[in-house]
């Protein structure tokens, strides 16, 4: 099956109204014939498959600003595209108005004070090309194709998270286009409410048209580890996986990933494809200072293939890149862990001896360090307090297997439900998930109601958003 979102509850202005748009974008709007169209309503999750009456190509915080009042102003749904990911098919919508970002993908950093601003069309491999020039970085996700605003709106998990905090952690301040078309500045001392809210908050509030973040000195060359292990060593492998991440320092994260062994010269050709237990760490400091702290993963059981060596960073940030190619069919469900006990062992074993689908599988991401030091009421981003994020990925390309695969996500998901922690990060919340709002948000979730009915009261940006107004804003 094919995903939709409801359609706009208004009919596209007359020719002559959207021609008021036209006159004040100095990017270029396009219709369903024009050349372009369907690149800008594409989006990397191949699931949802919808036609906006008009993608607006905004090249600066002016045409935001136009697209948001002319939406306004005639009653549109409106969608927001930054790097166009959108795991849950947030960002297009059928009918309405689709304000594509993508044109604004600078990226610009001063290596003086260690900063860099960012627009709300790059992604992260954009990102990291102009950090990683000046040998600095911040936290950012594991696929180079998400976009940076996306990913740190919700919060931002990624290598760099146990060292220096979540992606939301190091904004220094943004700048906002509200639902009113006003381009507003905000920091921790500039409407410090509102910069409260968007640090892990989402999209509920604006669209965020330049990102200040803080960087860190990390890079060219990273140290990694990367070891495969057979399917049939998950027990052992997971168990290794949890009493090695209790005792590692801050500077080394580690992902334990189900997956499927790459059909590359380095793998035994008979495990080709077939379901594996993968370790990949790395560490944030001096490379021979984090030989002896990574070895352990290489040296542990029997693996397929282990390898402890430095890496180039940006080959790090691109390691997923390759196994959830664009455009295929994808649905996630995740939980928040505190420990991984024998029992949620138990339910993943019986999960993942098969796997349904080619880009299926499942992944831990490990918390602590930096991002629990801070008080979970600091930013709206509340999940300060876990052990790991579990994240379940069906992937597929025939829409036929929809149902079973689906089935086998949503099924793996309420087995382990029992074990968690009854939290969810922000940016995995799938698209059929709307009653696990109060989860994401957990204790900040009447605050953000309230920013919502500051900021927001009619909902303008209800389909980039999980936060509802009080009210009930638009419909």
């Amino acid at each position: 099956m094919t995903e939709t979102t409801p359609t706009s509850e208004t009919e596209l202005p007359d020719e002559s109204t959207v021609q008021t748009l036209y006159d004040r974008m100095r990017g270029p709007m396009l219709h369903a014939t024009d050349e372009g169209y369907d690149e800008a309503r594409s989006l990397w999750n191949g699931m949802f498959e919808k036609h906006p009456s008009i993608v607006a190509k905004c090249r600066g915080a002016a045409d935001v600003m136009a697209a948001v009042d002319f939406a306004r102003e005639h009653d549109l749904l409106l969608a927001i595209k930054g790097g166009g990911h959108s795991l849950a098919g947030k960002s297009v919508c059928d009918d309405g108005l689709l304000i594509d970002l993508s044109p604004m993908d600078d990226v610009r950093v001063d290596p003086d004070s260690q900063t860099a601003r960012v627009g709300p069309g790059a992604t992260w491999g954009d990102f990291d090309h102009e950090a990683q020039a000046f040998g600095l970085a911040t936290t950012g996700g594991v696929d180079s194709r998400t976009g940076v605003a996306g990913l740190t709106l919700g919060g931002g998990i990624g290598y760099l998270a146990r060292s220096y905090g979540l992606a939301t952690d190091n904004l220094l301040s943004v700048d906002l286009v509200t639902a009113e078309g006003e381009l507003v500045h905000t920091s921790e001392d500039v409407h410090p409410e509102l910069f409260w809210g968007i640090r892990g908050g989402g999209g509920n509030f604006g669209i965020v048209t330049s990102f200040e973040f803080e960087l860190h000195e990390v890079g060219p060359e990273i140290l990694t580890a990367q070891v495969f292990h057979h399917i049939d060593d998950v027990r052992r492998v997971l168990e290794f996986y949890q009493e090695f991440m209790t005792d590692a320092p801050d500077e080394v994260a580690c992902y334990a990933t189900i997956t499927r062994v790459p059909t590359e010269s380095a793998f035994p050709e008979a495990y080709h494809n077939e379901p594996a237990v993968a370790l990949v760490g790395a560490y944030s400091g001096a490379i021979d200072d984090g030989r002896p702290l990574l070895a352990p993963i290489a040296q542990f059981g029997d693996p397929l293939l282990a390898a402890v060596e430095p890496m180039a960073y940006t080959a790090l940030q691109q390691g997923d890149d390759d196994g959830f190619p664009d455009g295929e069919r994808y649905y996630q469900k995740a939980h928040f862990l505190e420990t991984i006990t024998d029992a949620v062992i138990d339910v993943i074993v019986e999960h993942t001896e098969t796997l349904p689908g080619p880009y299926s599988g499942a992944l831990f991401e490990p918390m602590g360090g930096a991002i629990n030091e801070v008080d979970p009421t600091a930013t709206a981003y509340p999940h300060r307090n876990a052990g790991f994020s579990f994240s379940i990925t069906g992937g597929w390309s025939d829409p036929d297997r929809d149902e079973e695969i689906m089935g086998w996500v949503r099924e793996f998901f309420d087995d382990l439900a029992s074990h968690a922690t009854g939290g969810v990060y922000t940016n995995y919340l799938a698209h059929d998930e709307d009653d696990r709002v109060d989860s994401a948000y957990r204790e900040n979730h009447e605050r953000l109601v309230n920013l919502k009915n500051e900021w927001d009261p009619e909902n303008l940006f209800r389909l980039n958003s999980n936060v509802e107004p009080a009210s009930g804003g638009g419909q």
